[in-house]
């Protein structure tokens, strides 16, 4: 889990995805979307993707990706992120973060 704790620390917005991923652009996009600019890391792109990978399997999360860290806090995949949308709770968990200041 150090890992992922080194890769989420003061961001506002992390998510980790894999470039093939349908899911995964959304989830860029839906974020982007607020004016929030996420960091972004793609698994299949990055040399310690499988050991990434398996740390966010670690947390629960299926599949790997997308997986979303918003203020440093796991949050989830894309169930959970439009599930916070729809319940009008994931733009103010973007201003929390100081991901997102309007």
């Amino acid at each position: 889990m150090e890992i992922l704790r080194h890769l989420v620390e003061e961001k506002p917005v992390v998510i980790f995805s894999r470039t093939s991923c349908c899911m995964s652009h959304s989830m860029k996009q839906l974020i982007s979307s607020y004016g929030a600019n996420a960091t972004v890391y793609e698994l299949d792109e990055t040399a310690d993707g499988n050991e990434i990978e398996k740390a966010l399997q670690r947390l629960g999360q299926a599949p790997s990706v997308p997986a979303l860290f918003i203020g440093q806090r796991y949050v989830g995949g894309a169930k959970e992120i439009i599930s916070l949308q729809v319940q009008g709770r994931l733009v103010p968990m973007l201003r929390e973060a100081k991901a997102i200041w309007v």
